[in-house]
């Protein structure tokens, strides 16, 4: 088989760090962006990888990225942001759903459209975009919601913003794989679970990201007749939207 090719956006710490060393460590070519170039390539030296200066809200900077990247067979779209901490739902301003939805939604949205030239060059192409259990309508709802509900609304909606935009992602994850079907890319979504990462200033909770970022390999290297347009678990499950 002949080595295949991935670029992750946000690579440079956490669950995409941890996939750039897992797809080395396969023998994948991975390049490793980040919105500094010097700590794209701090990251690619840990990782094995090429680094790439690559800011998903800069459409200059996904152009010049996406004129770098000739061929390509997976894209990760992990770049994301989380800026309602303390911020109900009742008290958020437009500017936290745009800082939100500008990179969690707007910038995967970009970033897929620039690469699908390199993509459609592979046999086998896939996309895979980095969301969140939380974003589930059937997990956040009764009669035995996965996620603590009743907290949720004390606060008019605990991490709200941040979980609409893992939604609309969803929805986005599902029109691109219907759109992309005939050309044969594969376009998923993973639930990589709660993570101690940058992304989460708790950093006391959740499990360690290597397992999410395992599960990326996983999810890249399934076989030709795997699903398209789902949202994966971390475990490999197929998860309710």
């Amino acid at each position: 088989m002949a080595q295949r090719t991935a670029l992750i956006t946000g690579a440079t710490s956490g669950i995409g760090l941890g996939a750039a060393r897992h797809l080395t460590d396969a023998g994948w070519t991975v390049w490793v962006t980040g919105r500094s170039l010097a700590k794209a390539e701090a990251a690619a030296d840990q990782a094995g990888g090429r680094p790439l200066q690559l800011d998903v809200t800069d459409a200059a900077s996904i152009a010049a990225a996406a004129g770098t990247v000739a061929e390509l067979d997976a894209l990760v779209n992990n770049a994301g942001v989380q800026p309602d901490f303390g911020i109900g739902l009742l008290e958020a301003g437009a500017e936290v759903f745009r800082e939100s939805y500008e990179t969690n939604v707007f910038g995967v949205a970009q970033v897929t459209n620039a690469f699908l030239p390199a993509l459609r060059r592979s046999p086998a192409p896939r996309i895979l975009n980095v969301s969140s259990g939380t974003s589930s309508f059937t997990w956040s709802t009764g009669p035995n919601p996965q996620f603590d509900h009743e907290r949720a609304a004390s606060s008019g909606g605990r991490f709200a913003v941040y979980r609409s935009s893992k939604t609309a992602l969803n929805m986005l994850t599902l029109l691109y794989a219907q759109a992309l079907d005939g050309d044969g890319i594969k376009v998923n979504a993973l639930a990589p679970g709660a993570r101690k990462t940058n992304l989460n200033p708790a950093m006391d909770r959740g499990a360690d990201a290597d397992e999410a970022s395992s599960a990326i390999r996983t999810l890249l290297e399934l076989p030709a007749d795997s699903p398209t347009g789902v949202l994966f678990s971390y475990d490999g499950t197929i998860a309710p939207w």
